[in-house]
């Protein structure tokens, strides 16, 4: 009788399965979408799928994968996945993306615009998706600017937090080079705003006239016809 019952289960869930769709198939759709997305991450990169049981889907016999709006591309994340043919569903499968790098960080104490020197940043190794985005992860691309704003020791630098160094300020003389097609002509005025390297400066020139052109590195302003 306990054999006979045994064998009715597992007939039941023989037929179950013929009529479900394939878990493993699923996670690979899945996998596969996940990895295309991060062929071009820096650093080491990781995936993790999460607990996922499809034998309450219906069969499917084609698949495709897909990234959910507002999805993040690491970290804990969800890859979509749609049954195209017979049936038609959606789900989507839990992941973990982790992504092993490098990124910047303060030694000490730092204040709202202070300049960066190199003893200012330790480089670390970690991962880089459970760090804020934005976070930098070479310490030369920040030496030599300044903070937005103040931060502790140990705290992560990101790129909105840098300010490039002002070649130019409010208020002072500055030389106007005008540049064309074999000629260049100079001028003076009153830079009207700050402006860093490569950032646009506008100037007041001594006949009341206001131009715009391009901050060099000399603290000259280049305007190009």
């Amino acid at each position: 009788m306990l054999i006979r019952r045994l064998l009715i289960v597992g007939i039941f869930m023989s037929q179950q399965a013929l009529f479900a769709a394939d878990t493993a198939l699923v996670l690979d759709t899945a996998e596969r979408h996940l990895k295309m997305q991060i062929q071009n991450l820096p650093g080491k990169v990781s995936i993790s799928l999460g607990q996922f049981d499809a034998t309450r889907l219906p069969p499917c016999s084609a698949m495709e994968a897909f990234t959910p709006p507002g999805s993040r591309p690491t970290g804990r994340t969800n890859v979509g996945v749609r049954c195209l043919s017979p049936n038609i569903w959606t789900v989507l499968v839990p992941a973990q993306i982790a992504v092993t790098g490098n990124y910047v960080s303060s030694s000490r104490a730092l204040v709202a615009g202070q300049t960066i020197q190199a003893g200012d940043l330790v480089t670390l190794s970690g991962d880089i998706s459970t760090q804020p985005a934005g976070v930098i992860s070479n310490p030369t691309i920040a030496i030599g600017k300044t903070l937005r704003n103040s931060i502790g020791p140990g705290q992560t630098i990101r790129a909105d937090q840098l300010l490039a160094p002002l070649v130019i300020r409010q208020g002072q003389t500055v030389r106007v080079i005008s540049v064309g097609d074999g000629f260049s002509v100079s001028a003076e005025g009153k830079a009207i705003n700050n402006a860093a390297l490569g950032e646009l400066a506008q100037v007041r020139m001594n006949s009341g006239q206001t131009i715009s052109g391009v901050a060099r590195a000399d603290g000259a302003v280049e305007v190009s016809f």
